[in-house]
């Protein structure tokens, strides 16, 4: 299953996919929310996921697809070559992480690879993540700041995260001091260079 929201990037990555003899596309996806449906219906073995996708974005779709259909592999693409980024794919127990502008032969060989059990990730990438600092943030602060970052205001994250509207501030000013910001925009720069959004 290839599930990208960029037509016809997914259309190149079908196509592409479809040259390999060994390899058959069976399903195509445009929103994380389609992924863990489709893969039930289909039963596919790969699931091919872009990192940022409407709805559920790709990572939280293959934590379920890892929750759900344990034997369903999945293989994150993205642009985002950050070492935190790589550091929440492993954390959501991805079979394999590679940049969009990889060759197209190292996309087929990373899902034989995830196929055969082993974790295919790009070296360079790997070797930046084992350099950098972890990220300080709690489970809930991300939470709290990827909402911020969305656009949402003070009282609609307390609402989603059923939480008081203080105490979403509160969140909010220890993020900004943990990550040494000027403020929460400040902040959520910080996060998305270093991967943690």
């Amino acid at each position: 299953m290839v599930a990208e929201d960029m037509h016809i990037v997914r259309g190149a990555l079908v196509a592409l996919l479809r040259l390999e003899p060994d390899i058959d596309v069976v399903a195509e996806v445009a929103s994380g929310n389609e992924i863990l449906p489709v893969a039930r219906s289909t039963g596919v073995q790969v699931a091919v996921i872009d990192i940022d996708l409407p709805g559920k974005d790709g990572l939280t779709a293959a934590g379920e697809l890892h929750e759900h259909l344990p034997a369903c592999r999945t293989l994150i693409l993205t642009s985002l070559g950050r070492p935190g980024t790589l550091r929440r794919a492993l954390a959501a127990k991805v079979s394999g992480f590679l940049l969009k502008d990889a060759p197209p032969d190292k996309l087929a060989n990373a899902i034989r690879g995830v196929v055969a059990g082993r974790r295919m990730v790009d070296g360079d990438l790997a070797l930046a993540a084992w350099d950098t600092v972890d990220c300080p943030l709690t489970g809930r602060e991300i939470d709290v700041l990827r909402l911020a970052a969305e656009g949402y205001e003070t009282v609609e994250v307390a609402a989603q995260l059923y939480l008081s509207a203080g105490t979403v501030r509160n969140y909010l000013t220890t993020v900004v001091a943990k990550l040494n910001a000027r403020n929460r925009v400040d902040a959520i720069r910080i996060a998305k260079e270093a991967g943690w959004l």
